[in-house]
């Protein structure tokens, strides 16, 4: 169970009390809306933040510390959820049930945590020029490293086109133009305001009671003050004419995305099924397209389908011969047409619900894994836990998948291809 504790309005505490692990974690998470101005600085954020603070003021002393506290770790956290982009910092540190008699672990690693966030190193009203042109280094690296994985890229450039209306198009970490321009002063002054008046979202998985990791994150809270920012509700996809797009980029092996549209989100009743639908479809080695276009045809390299809840899209992504772009896509359609039919085996539904099941099963596995699963439901607005959401994946029937099919709509087609074609 999770208990929700608000600490201060806007400020906002959710606890999963978990004794099977010796280790525990924590993050903070400031929310803002996707915006294409910010979210370089979001996305840099917390990496300078971790780079050092007044009493620590570098990654040796940062480190020296951290050993003092069990071997803890402290790391940037950037997410995008829906239409959310969330910046801050993820801790893990041993329970203190397991440390040495007379200590104690989370309270000093809440106290760090309170000066990684608050009490920066800074020179002339900025943060410190050398943390920031460092790790604007780093991003542009982790974003051009996106861009040279065409398959990364292909996707990312059919998501901008198909979601051009909508912020879900806008690249989670930003564009390189906008981190080679951030300054120290600059990043420094956005940082002030939007800690002064995002959401914070808070979130532990440990066996301390949630009173009490409460009452040590106080002193936090108060630096930080209440907020009155309300964010807006998440939205599904924001419906905009259909595109069909071809880039042409020296490359040896073609890259076609198909985007899909359904109204099924993460918010609807109906959210299992299109999880089931997706599995079944293309998300698995057991898929129809998995089984058919790339096993039985041989049509393609790779080939797999992702399904995003929080806006109600389906995506398929093949690796492909230049010259099998149209004989990969009619295939993929037909495949889907197969489900829209109900040509859906036991094995295959039994197979898709299985791997679903596999998957929820894994997020009790680790502090890790469960923070992930209900910190980003609470921002998408899932509201099931994943005891709940295996029971109703187990009463999907091939009925229920059929339905979902019939509701999913082709929207956008990219085609990435050789120069010579």
């Amino acid at each position: 169970m999770i208990e929700t504790i608000s600490l201060l309005p806007g400020v906002t505490l959710r606890c999963c009390r978990d004794s099977r692990f010796k280790q525990g974690c924590l993050s903070f998470q400031l929310v803002r809306p996707m915006d294409r101005q910010e979210a370089a600085r979001n996305a840099l954020l917390p990496s300078v933040l971790l780079r050092g603070t007044r009493r620590c003021p570098d990654l040796r002393s940062i480190t020296e510390h951290l050993d003092t506290l069990y071997g803890a770790s402290v790391s940037p956290m950037v997410r995008r959820v829906g239409d959310y982009q969330t910046t801050g910092v993820y801790c893990g540190f041993m329970d203190d049930r397991f440390a040495l008699p007379g200590d104690q672990v989370m309270q000093p690693m809440l106290a760090f945590l309170e000066e990684i966030l608050l009490d920066s190193p800074l020179e002339d009203g900025g943060f410190l020029p050398e943390f920031v042109e460092s790790e604007k280094k780093n991003l542009i690296s982790t974003i051009e490293s996106e861009r040279n994985d065409k398959r990364i890229y292909a996707m990312n450039q059919m998501l901008r086109i198909m979601c051009r209306e909508d912020s879900f198009g806008l690249p989670r970490l930003g564009e390189t133009e906008q981190v080679a321009g951030i300054g120290p002063k600059e990043l420094y002054s956005h940082y002030r305001r939007i800690l002064a008046e995002s959401p914070v979202e808070i979130f532990y998985v440990g066996s301390a009671e949630p009173n009490r990791v409460a009452q040590l994150l106080q002193p936090l809270a108060r630096r930080l003050g209440s907020r009155s920012c309300v964010l807006p509700p998440q939205t599904p996809f924001h419906s905009c004419p259909e595109r069909d797009e071809v880039e042409i980029m020296d490359v040896a092996q073609g890259k076609l995305c198909m985007g899909f549209v359904t109204p099924v989100t993460n918010r609807d009743d109906a959210f299992p099924t299109m999880q089931v639908l997706n599995t079944l479809f293309g998300a698995g080695m057991t898929s129809k397209l998995f089984m058919n276009v790339r096993e039985k045809l041989s049509l393609c390299y790779s080939i797999g389908s992702g399904y995003y809840g929080t806006k109600g899209i389906v995506t398929v992504s093949a690796g492909i011969d230049f010259d099998k772009e149209q004989l990969t896509r009619r295939e993929i359609l037909t495949q889907l047409e197969a489900c829209r039919e109900g040509k859906i085996t036991g094995e295959e539904l039994t197979g898709a619900r299985e791997a679903l099941l596999s998957s929820l099963r894994a997020t009790a596995d680790s502090p890790g894994s469960i923070e992930g699963y209900y910190a980003t439901a609470a921002l998408s607005g899932l509201a099931m836990s994943p005891e709940e959401y295996m029971e109703a994946v187990e009463r999907v029937t091939v009925e229920d998948v059929t339905t979902a099919a019939r509701e999913l709509k082709l929207h956008t087609t990219y085609f990435l291809k050789g120069e010579s074609q």
